[in-house]
């Protein structure tokens, strides 16, 4: 316990694995690694850099002694100058030849795309888990008969399975979007203050072809294969906005999948997992709240409005460089990457723990499906011989009363209605064997076969499975 502020998203929710790849920590020391891919990129194209100096800063990549850096930074008042001067004590050998050539972003903002794309790359490989959850729970209850609902209001029956794989499109479509961020991601390079890289043309003596086998070598350093064109001192902030968009739309699936288990648990027809020990209310001890779900949904609308952060930043910014995104930044996008991993570790374990209750979802089909199969009962009693328009009235005026005498607290007797009118001309033991709900779920598990089949590519070889969550 501590008698500090603490965001919860490193409290309580995110994963070991994303805080610590946000940590202070693991900043500087990607800075340390930057400042040396920098020194052995410009030894190795003739600046008077000695192996001596690159190895020397090498060994203290890992060993940052915080309290000449707090110190130092206290007197400077300027972060990465006060790194520049800790790393040099450390390496004092080195010490004249770190960050030559380069200004502060070179260090904050590459070590900003290395720390994204980690986190892209995690979150892509947890919601792939979430997914391969989802499909094997669509492929499991894919011909299962389940009230459907528009306007959340009774309509056409689907599948438990079908409802499923709608929730797994949206998710898919979140993985392709995550994708497209990490494909079209670019690394910024050294650029020197305003873009320009003119104090490299200064210490290459012109040779531009030096300049660019610099950047290339430090991106490659760090698994990057491609450079923006063109930049100010920062890279664009249009790619903070992409990132922050579709961490928001992994936010919205998840959002609408949780959603909708929160009014199905209402309905006892499906439930999230529920510990055995687990307290539902400090009250009412007979609840068993939907919690993870409602956690879901209160941290997805964080992230969705968070996205906003980064696109008022993004149009803001003056020419080559200002600093009004910073602060901004550092709270903004680190805290949406632990928000978007929290949001899907919960998501993990509801997919892998979800309760089916078909004695409760059978129940609530019965009670509706006379209701729902009344265009296939007008078609047969048509085929019959009946007129259509005379059929429709006789429909329309008996569900009227069923649901009357429904509202009322009696059962529906719908069937038994039509039965008893002679212009319909079907008796009951006929119209009873006319709703087998089987008849009116459609193409519901050819639709999540065929679905199913089209992403196998997307899905195979991965393990579903539920992420363990502590509170």
């Amino acid at each position: 316990m501590t008698d500090k502020y603490e965001s919860p998203l490193s409290s309580r929710y995110s994963s070991e694995y994303m805080q610590k790849l946000f940590s202070p920590d693991n900043r500087y020391r990607t800075w340390r690694r930057l400042w040396v891919s920098l020194a052995k990129a410009q030894m190795e194209l003739g600046l008077p850099i000695t192996p001596e100096q690159v190895a020397a800063l090498e060994e203290q990549v890992g060993f940052i002694d915080y309290s000449v850096v707090s110190a130092r930074e206290k007197e400077v008042r300027h972060d990465v100058m006060a790194h520049i001067y800790a790393f040099g004590v450390a390496a004092p050998k080195a010490a004249g030849i770190i960050h030559l050539g380069a200004t502060s972003c070179f260090v904050t903002d590459n070590a900003d795309l290395i720390i994204y794309r980690d986190a892209l790359v995690y979150l892509r490989k947890e919601l792939l888990k979430t997914a391969a959850n989802l499909r094997d729970f669509a492929l499991e209850y894919k011909t299962l008969p389940t009230l459907g609902y528009t306007h959340y209001q009774p309509a056409q029956l689907v599948t438990v399975g079908k409802r499923a794989a709608l929730w797994l499109q949206d998710i898919v479509s979140d993985i392709n979007e995550v994708d497209f961020v990490l494909e079209n991601l670019k690394f910024l390079g050294c650029r020197g203050t305003t873009g320009t890289e003119a104090s490299f043309m200064d210490l290459f003596n012109g040779d531009e072809s030096k300049i660019d086998l610099m950047n290339r070598k430090i991106a490659e350093d760090f698994g990057f294969d491609k450079l923006f064109d063109v930049c100010g001192q920062t890279y664009p902030r249009k790619l903070d906005s992409r990132i922050l968009n579709a961490l928001s739309s992994i936010a919205q699936s998840l959002y609408r999948f949780a959603n909708d288990v929160r009014l199905l648990q209402h309905d006892k027809q499906i439930e999230e997992p529920f510990g055995k020990d687990q307290i539902g209310s400090s009250a009412m001890a007979y609840k068993r709240n939907p919690m993870r779900c409602e956690r879901i949904c209160s941290l997805a609308r964080y992230l969705i409005s968070d996205a906003a952060n980064a696109s008022f930043t993004a149009s803001v910014q003056w020419f080559e460089r200002t600093l009004d995104d910073s602060a901004n930044r550092r709270i903004s996008i680190p805290e949406g990457f632990l928000c978007a991993d929290a949001i899907i570790r919960l998501a993990q374990n509801v997919t892998a723990g979800l309760q089916v209750n078909e004695f409760v979802i059978e129940r609530d089909l019965n009670k509706y499906l006379p209701f729902i199969a009344t265009e296939n009962l007008l078609m047969e009693a048509v085929k019959r011989g009946g007129d259509r328009q005379e059929l429709h009235e006789v429909i329309r005026v008996c569900s009227m009363e069923a649901a009357k005498q429904m509202n009322s607290g009696g059962e529906c007797d719908l069937v038994e209605r039509l039965a008893k009118d002679p212009r319909f001309g079907l008796s009951g033991e006929e119209l009873k064997n006319l709703l087998d709900p089987a008849l009116y779920i459609g193409r519901c598990g050819r639709q999540v076969d065929d679905y199913c089949k089209k992403i196998s590519a997307l899905l195979d070889g991965v393990e579903s499975g539920g992420a363990d969550i502590n509170v």
